[in-house]
């Protein structure tokens, strides 16, 4: 069995993102799908501890254009220093974390310089997470780079196909808005992730509060502990 799997490069990425890669044997980034043009996304956004909760921190994004753009075509809104005011909300709730002092300049490196593009600097935070969780990136694939065509599910089945794999690993949430019976007529074996989040403690909260960035799990317990969550290793 060969697993594909396929996951839009999200913004600070969750603990069950990274538990895909490392489950997969081709990871696709899907850069190339549209961007929608209202409300919430996590290409833009995860929840962090803020005050003790779990709270929304937002990278903005410039949305002064007509029709619709591609994750790769968003542009990233640094008029508003939000990467500034994202590194003062970390210092301030996890400044007194385990590994604070370790894991602290990795965030001041990534958000220090931005850039400009939201699907480059997304996929630098991926992968320099990575590269500190010691996750092999070798197979990483951008939708970009790839000659498929389709939507939905039948995009889903197109992706699998030209990455020569046999199976695909898909999320917990999938079965809201893919046709599972279309991976059986294309001989593809259907996974489901189901990722089961651990328990791990927080310093900063009451209760524990899951489906954080994987930030929260390095400040609280260090890369080698977190990679051990992310494997399921508790």
């Amino acid at each position: 069995m060969k697993i594909a799997a396929i996951h839009q490069p999200s913004f600070f990425p969750w603990l069950g993102f990274f538990n895909k890669i490392v489950r997969s044997d081709v990871f696709v980034i899907l850069d190339n799908v549209q961007f929608p043009k209202t409300g919430g996304y996590w290409a833009n956004r995860v929840k962090i501890i803020l005050g003790g909760k779990g709270e929304w921190v937002t990278m903005p994004i410039n949305r002064s254009y007509s029709g619709m753009k591609n994750i790769n075509e968003i542009e990233i809104d640094n008029s508003r220093s939000w990467n500034q005011k994202m590194l003062k909300s970390i210092s301030v709730n996890y400044g007194k974390a385990r590994f604070f002092d370790e894991m602290y300049p990795v965030a001041e490196k990534l958000l220090h310089s931005p850039g400009e593009n939201l699907a480059e600097f997304n996929l630098n935070v991926i992968n320099e997470f990575c590269r500190l969780l010691k996750i092999d990136t070798s197979h990483f694939i951008r939708g970009t780079a790839m000659n498929v065509l389709g939507t939905s599910t039948d995009l889903l089945v197109s992706i699998v196909n030209e990455t020569g794999c046999n199976a695909y690993m898909c999320g917990g949430g999938a079965s809201k808005y893919q046709e599972d019976e279309k991976f059986k007529q294309n001989n593809i074996e259907l996974i489901y992730q189901d990722f089961k989040h651990p328990v791990y403690e927080q310093f900063n909260t009451a209760e524990f509060v899951p489906g954080l960035s994987v930030l929260d799990a390095l400040m609280n317990c260090g890369s080698k502990r977190t990679y051990e969550l992310i494997k399921g290793e508790v």
